[in-house]
């Protein structure tokens, strides 16, 4: 399928976002260039996902629980915040203004903050580029980045391991899809 340009792209997700969100975006887009070509990927493709990725993130809670009923999308997302809609719903957005009609980049928008059982390349790049872009700092970020560098699906455990274990120590509850991808790839080993 056909999707828009990365330089038709870069100024609409601009328009759409804080200084500092945008920044990261960008640096999640040039992270997702390092492991497509570590995965012989298609980079462009790759630096559009990580460009778009949280093109949502900042619409307010009306937007979102608007967006959830106008396109019938599954009415327990009412339940969760923009933790979770910024990525689901979030694709709708960037399918309707963008212009994005391509599933698998609307797919890497989905799944970047829940992660899934199954995954595309696409997905995994956009899901580890957005936890280990160069302005992240959280502790073992070299060793999650040397992970992921060896292995795209040991980096997308590791991640898993990581996020769920800090989602329980501080009580947070957890998207039931983010549980599966847990047991998934990582309790399945």
């Amino acid at each position: 399928m056909a999707y828009p340009k990365y330089d038709y792209l870069y100024p609409r997700v601009k328009a759409a976002l804080s200084r500092e969100r945008f920044e990261h975006v960008v640096r999640t887009g040039e992270y997702a260039v390092h492991l497509a070509e570590l995965n012989n990927y298609d980079q462009d493709k790759a630096q559009i996902g990580g460009l778009i990725h949280d093109y949502a993130k900042e619409r307010s809670r009306a937007d979102f629980l608007a967006e959830i009923d106008k396109k019938n999308l599954d009415p327990d997302l009412k339940k969760w915040d923009s933790s979770i809609w910024h990525g689901i719903v979030g694709a709708e957005f960037a399918k309707d203004e963008l212009g994005i009609d391509d599933e698998e980049l609307l797919n890497s928008i989905r799944r970047h903050t829940t992660a899934d059982i199954e995954m595309t390349t696409l997905d995994k790049i956009v899901y580890m580029s957005d936890f280990l872009e160069l302005g992240r700092n959280f502790s073992d970020t070299d060793v999650a980045r040397e992970v992921t560098d060896q292995s795209l699906n040991d980096g997308v455990a590791w991640q898993l391991q990581f996020s769920v274990t800090r989602l329980v120590r501080n009580h947070w509850a957890i998207y039931p899809k983010t549980i599966y991808a847990y047991n998934h790839w990582v309790g399945g080993k």
